[in-house]
Parts: structure tokens; C-alpha cells; sequence
């Protein structure tokens, strides 16, 4: 790997994590775990604009090549994901990037987690029923 044409990145959401790599002199193919993002995201046209999102917000967007590898949770933490580390890489590669990517909320890392299960409940927050008598 040749650190002078490509940018590391990781994005997190929920307990997905993508890392990206951006290589420069690309054609802006972008790649997930080794396949093509259509068909990773297949039927998921939503899912497939959020990873994509960050790219189409650059100028330049297109001149790179994104290699993807995302590991844990489901479908839309993974996007969710994707799109928090392509626009991190963009931000390293340019810093006058960062503007438009805050104002898009890309940069935020999005706190929310699943709620733990409590002892003694059915469910996070769910409570049995109270009988008085």
C-alpha cells in the first residue's frame, strides 16, 4: 500500500465499522468487502445514496477509487457507516471538504446505541404489569 495515493479512514454507526481506502487516479469505482457497491446494497436504492452521498457532495469526488471493508451490524448502520469514513477520507485528502460535509451532518458520528436488556424486565425499557391486588 502506497500511502502517498491513498487515505485511510474508519466510520463508525452503531456497532457497524467501515474502513475505507481512497486511491487516487481512480475512475470513483466504489467497492465493499471486495464486491461492487450496487450489489451489496441490491434493492436498497436509500442505502446505496447514503454511502454515496459524501462523493457526490465533492467536486472531485469521481477522480478517486473507494475500497471498502465493513464489518458488524445490519444494513443500515453499515451505510450509515460507509458514509461517516468516505466523507472522513475526503476531509483528509482536502481540507476545504469539511465545510459542506459538516453541513450535511457526514462527520458526526451518531451516538445511538441499542439499549442493554435490565435483569428482572422483558425488554430495555418494557415493564411487567403492575397488579395491586
Amino acid at each position: 500500500m502506497d500511502n502517498k495515493n491513498s487515505v485511510l479512514a474508519t466510520g463508525r454507526r452503531k456497532t457497524s465499522v467501515a474502513q475505507v481506502r481512497v486511491v487516487a487516479e481512480g475512475q470513483g469505482k466504489v467497492t465493499v468487502n471486495t464486491r461492487p457497491v450496487e450489489e451489496y446494497f441490491r434493492g436498497q436504492e436509500h442505502r446505496l445514496r447514503n454511502v454515496l452521498a459524501p462523493i457526490g457532495l465533492v467536486a472531485d469526488g469521481k477522480k478517486f477509487d473507494y475500497e471498502l471493508k465493513i464489518t458488524g451490524g445490519g444494513p443500515t448502520g453499515q451505510a450509515e457507516a460507509a458514509r461517516h469514513a468516505i466523507a472522513r477520507a475526503l476531509v483528509k485528502l482536502d481540507e476545504k471538504n469539511k465545510k459542506p460535509m459538516r453541513a450535511n451532518g457526514f462527520l458526526t458520528r451518531d451516538p445511538r446505541m441499542v439499549e442493554r436488556k435490565k435483569s428482572g424486565q422483558p425488554k430495555a425499557r418494557k415493564r411487567f404489569q403492575y397488579s395491586k391486588r
